[in-house]
């Protein structure tokens, strides 16, 4: 074999699978990237049943719930940029921006106005990603758990944002 041919033969068994295994390795690090806290514009987040009556705007910082007695509790607060920033990374952490749009049993479920939902998007500059979540859905461990981490760390940081504003 001559030189060259085992320079070619180097590069194709060495180089070829190393830029290959990059290119699908950061490929969804890329795809995401508009997902930077730094391009952070709002919060949405819902929960209940049928019309999700439950619910906070990071923009208005309207953050409406019922209470045990079903009376609206209305209180205004904004989310801080430590708030923003510590709901992002986890978000992050969570593998939030790859999960699918509705995650539930069946259409049976979405459709059933008795059925406890949680709604949670994210608003950037360029993008968004909304997730739609079934606390019933019996798939992938792995996908429940991420999306109900990800909406137990922001009904925690609403819970303690409200009642911060409340003392």
């Amino acid at each position: 074999m001559s030189s060259k041919a085992k320079k070619i033969f180097l590069i194709l068994s060495v180089v070829v699978p190393f830029v290959i295994y990059s290119a699908i390795y950061y490929a969804p690090m890329i795809k995401n990237a508009p997902f930077q806290e730094k391009y952070f514009v709002s919060l949405e987040y819902k929960w209940g049943t049928g019309k999700l009556e439950n619910s906070y705007n990071s923009v208005t910082g309207e953050f409406k719930y019922l209470d045990k007695n079903d009376s609206l509790v209305k209180s205004h607060f904004k989310l801080s940029q430590r708030d923003v920033k510590y709901l992002d990374s986890i978000a992050d952490v969570q593998g939030f921006w790859n999960l699918p749009s509705v995650i539930a049993n069946s259409e049976a479920d979405m459709n059933n106005p008795k059925q406890l939902r949680y709604f949670i998007k994210f608003n950037y500059q360029k993008k968004s990603k909304e997730v739609t979540y079934l606390p019933s859905f019996k798939g992938s461990e792995r996908m429940k758990s991420a999306i109900g981490k990800m909406q137990k760390e922001i009904e925690l940081t609403l819970i303690d944002k409200e009642t911060a504003v409340k003392q």
